[in-house]
Order: structure tokens, then sequence, then C-alpha cells
């Protein structure tokens, strides 16, 4: 549930914190409505148009009207259902069947408001409003007064442009035909990633390297791949030579977590047994668990989850940060098995909301939220959840797991849902999963999520104990849903330690160069002892060895078996190697100390 604007863009804190208010409307008289006229060129589309046809709008003199629909700070925007609506034919925005938020189209306040219609062309993007390829008119400005509403001709004469996918120097792009999805869905379907190469890959060509499996949040796209750039230099900083592949979750449904549904189809049987196999023979990646992790956060934190206890022997650890709910008895703040539960009412009969007002200058109403999506009408993060856990229904659709405007909770809905429970999917089968997932499991969230997902996460972690799991579970303290980018490091760092754990490192040993593995730090110190600053140090500790070990390695690679040359050649070398592992010994004592003597943080 990454904090993004409806498009998948990220958004921005001073525009979260300066006007987050949905325009009051509902105190409102019925008035006349402004009078929209639109049409479609046929420049745009030949053919007859079903579907939804959108327009929006804006107060706001330097923002555009396409901008305008996010999840905290929504101008007005209203959206009608067509059918076989040709080119050129005139449709009417009727108060009748259009449907509006954050109120019906009748209720729009006086005021100057730039608008623009747009046609939902593109059909597989979750993004109705602004993917590639939709129609658009250009934007009019519109006096609107309810006492005297304008005529207003929208014409849709143009198209956003593609995407333009275009390799560079460190970001190479992978467009894949699905023969799994292929079937599915009866029309081609291609699977898209983004790879960042290391820096030793164009140098090193006999080389294969482990692979940082990115899954965006809810929202992201193959287009968002600065994240895997700052991924990467995370790795670079950290010395670890991996490539970084950012995964496209983008679907019409909103995010399909790359997890196998009725609604989204196999997913993830695609990425294990097509793309990867695919990036391994490509890129030069290690085929095997180690050289696999997989990372996200929000919902990409969820699904990099459930990849790794789904597929335990194909990926060698998760890092999941900030993950939509993994214990679906607390699914924000609702218990969905309780019968007793309405999903849009607290128990004392208050509207539920689904944010914390502290970030955001405001709290997310659940009742109006999914009233935002119904206007949009495919591709919400609520309507996401439905389409991966729920079967889907006799017309197609996935059955809701509550109803949107009473809040009654489905049982049967409920109960198949459990099969995407991550806690209880873990308990039920940790006889078979508990040796596979030994030393793979690395969760991290905000102890004050702005979406409640701590709830969840705590339980798990809870649950994970009891198992007797050695996952790394920390509770970040005063963290929100947007983790800071220290904990990214650290997880960069984990994956680093691991991957050497596994293949070993390199070291001077005497006269020649050895492989030393080394010993993992005893897990007590990071899973049971307290504070980021008792991890940062024993990670701190780790790096000193770890980097003199490779300087010395490389060095000592470089000479003959003579002890003089030794002497002559490396004795600086051997000497800072020796203080390098001085200096990281002493990071790792101290950090085992700070674990020991303060209050935990990790679960």
């Amino acid at each position: 549930m990454t904090p993004r604007d409806v498009h998948g863009r990220r958004i921005g804190l001073a525009a979260l914190l300066a006007g987050a208010t949905v325009v009051a409307l509902a105190g409102r008289a019925v008035a006349a409505p402004p009078d929209f006229e639109i049409t479609f060129d046929k420049s745009v589309r030949a053919e007859p148009y079903t579907g939804r046809v959108y327009v929006v709008t804006t107060t706001r003199p330097r923002q555009s009207p396409l901008d305008g629909v996010n999840w905290f700070d929504t101008q007005p925007f209203f959206a009608q259902d067509v059918v076989d609506w040709g080119p050129g034919e005139v449709l009417r925005f009727d108060p009748d069947k259009c449907l509006g938020y954050p109120d019906d189209l009748d209720r729009l306040p006086a005021g100057t408001y730039r608008v623009q219609a747009v046609l939902d062309l593109n059909g597989w993007s979750h993004d109705v409003i602004q993917a590639p390829g939709n129609g658009i008119s250009d934007v009019v400005k519109v006096e609107h007064d309810p006492d005297r509403p304008a005529k207003i001709r929208l014409r849709i004469n143009k198209t956003l442009p593609p995407l333009r996918l275009v390799d560079t120097d460190d970001i190479k792009y992978v467009r894949l035909l699905s023969t799994a999805l292929t079937r599915f869905y009866g029309h081609y379907v291609h699977m898209y990633a983004a790879v960042a190469l290391p820096p030793a890959y164009s140098r090193d060509k006999d080389r294969r390297y482990p692979a940082l499996y990115l899954v965006p949040g809810f929202g992201g796209t193959i287009g968002d791949e600065g994240f895997a750039r700052m991924l990467r230099g995370l790795a670079d900083r950290a010395g670890f030579d991996a490539a970084v592949v950012y995964l496209d979750a983008d679907c019409p449904t909103g995010h399909h977590v790359f997890a196998d549904s009725a609604n989204n189809g196999p997913w993830g049987t695609a990425l294990v047994t097509e793309l990867i196999p695919y990036l391994e023979q490509r890129f030069r990646l290690l085929a095997e668990p180690d050289g696999r992790y997989v990372t996200g956060a929000s919902s990409g934190g969820w699904s990099s989850l459930w990849l790794q206890i789904t597929y335990p022997d194909t990926f060698g650890g998760v890092w999941s940060l900030s993950p939509d709910p993994v214990d679906f008895s607390t699914f924000q703040m609702v218990d969905i098995y309780d019968p007793n539960e309405n999903f849009l009412r607290d128990s004392e009969g208050g509207w539920r909301r689904c944010s914390r007002p502290a970030t955001f200058d405001k709290a997310l109403v659940l009742r109006d939220f999914c009233r935002m999506e119904e206007v949009l009408g495919r591709g919400g993060q609520f309507q996401s959840f439905d389409a991966v856990f729920s079967p889907r229904g006799p017309d197609g659709k996935p059955l809701p797991l509550w109803d949107r405007k009473t809040g009654r909770i489905d049982p049967r809905v409920a109960e198949a849902w459990k099969k995407c429970d991550i806690r209880l999917i873990i308990e039920s089968n940790w006889k078979s999963l508990g040796p596979r997932l030994r030393g793979k499991l690395h969760l991290f969230c905000g102890d004050e999520d702005d979406f409640f997902l701590e709830r969840a996460f705590i339980k798990l972690g809870d649950s994970l104990k009891r198992l007797g799991s050695d996952a790394y579970i920390e509770l970040v303290p005063g963290g929100g849903h947007g983790l800071p980018s220290d904990v990214w490091a650290e997880a960069v760092g984990q994956m680093k330690e691991r991957y050497e754990a596994r293949h070993g490192t390199p070291v001077v040993r005497g006269l020649r160069a050895e492989l030393l593995v080394l010993t993992p730090l005893g897990r007590r110190g990071l899973y049971a002892g307290g504070g980021r600053t008792a991890g940062s140090r024993c990670v701190a500790g780790r790096a000193a060895i770890a980097g003199g070990v490779t300087a010395g390695a490389a060095a000592g690679g470089r000479l003959g078996n003579s002890e003089d040359a030794v002497e002559d050649a490396f004795g600086d070398r051997v000497e800072a190697l020796v203080n390098g592992i001085q200096r990281g010994g002493a990071e790792l004592l101290t950090g085992r100390i700070i674990a020991a003597g303060t209050p935990s943080q990790r679960h």
C-alpha cells in the first residue's frame, strides 16, 4: 500500500501535508450540473468504444486535470459507461447515469475549473487515467455556476504517448512473451523487467552474478526503474556485485503480486518457470537459490514474502519491507474471519479509517476510499486484493470480500482468502516449510505504519517465534510506511552477508589465496537483541572485514609464492588487511554488546 497517487506516482510529502482535505459537498443543495458534451476523433479510435469515459477536473491553475485523481487530495472527477459509442457521436454526461467523486455531478460547487476528458483505451494498466495510449481531450477552462450551468464541449483528439523503454549503460529492459499467461488470457501477454547490472559485469565476462529481484509496491510499473538504480547503488556501496531485477506487477485489476490466482492468472508460475530462467541465461545470472534473493516494499513486500514461502527452494532469501497484511485476522484493523466484524464500521459504529492521520494530515476513511475506487472502475488497491485472493464470480469478476455499501463480510469469500493468508500457510505447513526457510526470512516494518500494517506484522512475528523460526524480524521504532534508506541499506548488507556465507569470500592465507566463509553472527544478536545500533555496528564490522579480505585477496593474487615478494610488494596491504579485520572485529563485538544490553525492537 505504497503512498502514491492512483497512477502509481509516489506522492511527495509536501503535497500530502499541504491541503490534503477532500472537498466537502454532502451538505450542498442539488443544483443543475455542468453540461458535458464529449466526442472522440476517428484518429484516436476508428471503431466504436465500449467501456468507461472520464471527466477529470482541477481548481489548481498549475495542476494538470489528469493529476487531480489521487488518494489523499482528490479533485472532483466523474465517469460514465458507454456501449458502442462511435467516433464523432456526442456523449452527454447524465447525472442519473454517471458516477462522481467526492460527490455527484449535480453537486459540483461553483468555481473555476480546468477539465479534460479521458478514454480508457490502454485496457491493461491499472491506471485508467494516465496509462500510455489513453485518449484525452485538450484542457478546457470552465467557470461553473450551478444556477446557470454552461455547455462544455470536450473533443478527445489525441492519445497519451506510449511508454518507451530504451536500454542505457546501466539498465537493460526485457520483454518476454509468456506461454502460461497467454494461455490464461487468450491473447498475447508479455512479462517485463528492468535489469540493473553491476559495474563488473562488462569487465568480467566469464563470471555469473547473483540477482536481487525487486517487486514494486502498488502502482509501480516498468517505467519506475529508478528504484532499481537506488538498490543497485546501495549494493555498490556495500561492495556487493549483484544484478538488480526490477519486476513489473502492473495488471488490469491492480497489482498481481506474482501470486497465481483465479482472476489474474499464473503470474507466480510464469515468473519462476519462464522469466527467471530466461534472465539467468541472457545475463549470466546464477541459476541457484543463493543466487536469487527477492525483496520489495508494501504490496511488493507482501509479494516478495509470498514468493519465498511459495517457492522456498527457488529463492535463497527474502527481505520484505512494510508488507501488506500478512495475517488476515488483522487485515489493517479488521478480522475478516470474525462473523461479527463489519469492514466499513468499527465496533462503536464509526466509519473505519484505512490510514493514520498524522503522516498525511488526514485519515483516509474506508467508505470514501471505496467510493473513489468505484468511480475509477478497476485497478484500485482494495479491488486488487479481491482480484488476487477471491474466487471468480459468475459474472467473471472477482467476488468481493465485503459489500461496498453495507460493509458486510461474505464468510464464503473470507474462507477462500485463507489460501493466501501468509501466517496461516506458514503455521499449517511448518513441518515441511521450516527447514526450507531456515535463514531465509528477513522482515521489516515500522511500528507506526501509515496503513496499520504493523498489527499483522507483529502477529506473524509472534507466530514465527512460537514455531522456533530463525527469522530476522525488525519492528522499526517510529517508522511509517516508507522506511528510511538505512533500512534498505541494512537489508542489502544482509543479502551480501548471506551470499558470502554461502559462496565464500577470497582471502589471503600465507602465500596463496583461499576461501574464507565468514561465520554468521549469532542470531540472538540481531533477532532477540535490541535496536538499529546493534545491527548496524555488526553489519559495519562485517563490511570492514570483508573489505579488507577482498583487498588482500586481490593484491595477493598478483604475487608469486615467494615470501620476499610478499614482504617487498605486499607488506603495507597485509598491515591494512590486519587493521581492517581488527576494526571489524571490534565493531562486531560492540554490536553484540549493544544487542545484549538494550530493549528488544526485534520480534
